[in-house]
């Protein structure tokens, strides 16, 4: 029997006998056999090294490591390996230290084990903070493979303040991981992880990104097309990817995009080569996912515009009012005081549509926080998922349809984007014709990952001068028209 085909099946038992609400506690998911196998091919093995030092965060049962030894038993020239493995949950270090065991002795190569339950970011925050007790001959790794944990944790959380030049609002321990692995590599070491794709972008990551970005360079990124088939015996619903970072300031000139649509077969994926500068890119350091040259099209074409909306005076925001916050307000009909609430649901075919007949319609308050004037918006519904036709679903609200009304208020699963000034009917319009747009959409697909229209990133996007955009409106308001393909018209004669 194989190595990993061992630890993978007594990983196996082990999830059949422990309940999945302990295993999310930790974020604790298990990578798959091919999933594995195929992060360990990533690896460039080192010329002349007979030895290798490798270190495996967040261990789990074994597979990552089972896997990167099985390969490195088949290279000749190797003739010692050092693998060191963190793992904190108890449930599993019995199983860990039984895969390890038996992998070794079932291995021609002199391999030796460190299974440590140290915190793997605690332990370290010494030396990687710089301080005055920083152990500076701290081992160093040729290679890190890992698939950290995935949750948040709070601001004030431990692991949280010992890396606080890479912490913003409301960290992911997945990255304190994949910072602290860069860390630990050699010069020109490499480090292989599969981790959630929200780091790509937004400004919770903006540290994390630059911090990385500082120390070293993506290689090779995979994606994979079906969200719900990456831990498919886990029945996880999670945007992954996988990485293959270096250690080194020499950027690459491509890095190496595959896709598949499961973790079960990567035989039969994409490959494409796409330009580094293209895939990290801006101020931002945002982390562009393109799987092909039309994608790259998009961004060339777009990226020749260098305003963004907040450079043109104006900005997306994020709606007002949490809803189960403030049931106290929420009325069904209107009444004397109470103001319009607008949902995702009053966007329907390129307008906002009021009322629908739904259930808290309007709200009665006093709390300015929750409300804002009744002028011109384009409303952008918050949340969409990628295997819907689009990720950006917009509508042109109107004040004069409700001009009964001073004030208004939006549901926080919305977004709008509003000026220093009001804006007119025609900015309203071709803001619309931008973001109903073929293009912007895939756009957005190309620099989003999550389920959420982060109105950071949209921010961030390209756009017109105002002038041109104005000139948009003013041509879908003469042609009476709002669909997708009439934007692309009107949106193709200025680019």
């Amino acid at each position: 029997m194989e190595i990993i085909d061992h630890i993978c099946a007594a990983t196996a038992e082990y999830i059949d006998h422990m309940p999945k609400s302990k295993r999310k506690k930790y974020g604790q998911f298990f990578t798959s056999k091919e999933t594995a196998s195929f992060m360990a091919g990533l690896f460039s093995i080192p010329k002349g090294h007979k030895s290798l030092k490798i270190l495996d965060p967040g261990a789990g049962s074994g597979i990552l490591s089972a896997a990167l030894l099985e390969r490195l038993e088949s290279i000749s020239g190797i003739g010692s390996i050092q693998l060191v493995c963190y793992e904190t949950d108890s449930h599993i270090i019995d199983l860990l230290r039984s895969n390890l065991e038996w992998a070794c002795q079932h291995m021609k190569k002199n391999i030796s084990y460190k299974i440590t339950t140290n915190n793997y970011i605690l332990s370290q925050m010494r030396d990687y903070n710089g301080t005055l007790c920083a152990d500076t001959t701290v081992d160093k790794f040729d290679m890190v493979i890992g698939n950290p944990p995935y949750m948040k944790i709070a601001r004030n959380s431990s692991e949280a303040m010992a890396m606080p030049d890479i912490c913003y609002g409301a960290p992911n321990i997945y990255f304190l991981f994949a910072a602290m692995s860069m860390f630990n590599l050699k010069k020109d070491g490499e480090m292989v992880y599969i981790i959630p794709r929200s780091w790509t972008s937004g400004a919770y990551f903006k540290h994390f990104r630059k911090r990385f970005f500082e120390e070293g360079v993506l290689e090779n990124i995979h994606l994979f097309v079906s969200r719900d088939r990456v831990f498919e015996k886990e029945r996880v619903l999670q945007e992954t990817m996988i990485i293959k970072a270096k250690r080194t300031q020499r950027k690459p000139k491509t890095v190496t995009i595959t896709t598949t649509q499961s973790n079960a077969d990567f035989t039969n994926r994409t490959v494409f080569e796409a330009p580094y500068s293209t895939v990290v890119n801006g101020d931002e350091l945002y982390v562009y996912l393109v799987t092909n040259t039309e994608e790259v099209q998009t961004l060339n074409k777009l990226n020749r515009w260098t305003n963004t909306l907040p450079e043109i005076g104006l900005k997306m925001k994020t709606g007002l009012t949490v809803d189960f916050r403030n049931r106290e307000a929420l009325r069904d009909s209107a009444e004397d005081d109470a103001v319009p609430l607008f949902y995702s649901q009053h966007i329907q075919n390129g307008k906002v549509v009021f009322p629908v007949g739904k259930e808290h319609e309007y709200i009665a308050t006093e709390q300015r926080g929750l409300l804002q004037k009744n002028t011109n918006y384009l409303f952008v519904k918050r949340f969409t998922a990628k295997e819907e036709h689009r990720r950006l679903q917009c509508g042109v609200y109107l004040a004069r349809k409700h001009h009964e009304y001073a004030k208004i208020s939006t549901q926080n699963k919305i977004n709008f984007i509003s000026g220093a000034r009001e804006l007119s009917e025609n900015v309203v319009y071709g803001l619309y014709v931008l973001f109903n747009s073929t293009l912007y959409d895939r756009y957005y697909r190309i620099l989003n990952g999550s389920t959420q229209v982060n109105s950071t990133e949209v921010n961030s996007m390209p756009v017109p001068p105002i002038s041109t955009i104005e000139a948009m409106g003013k041509k879908l308001i003469l042609v009476k028209d709002m669909s997708e393909a009439t934007c692309d018209n009107i949106l193709g004669s200025y680019i």
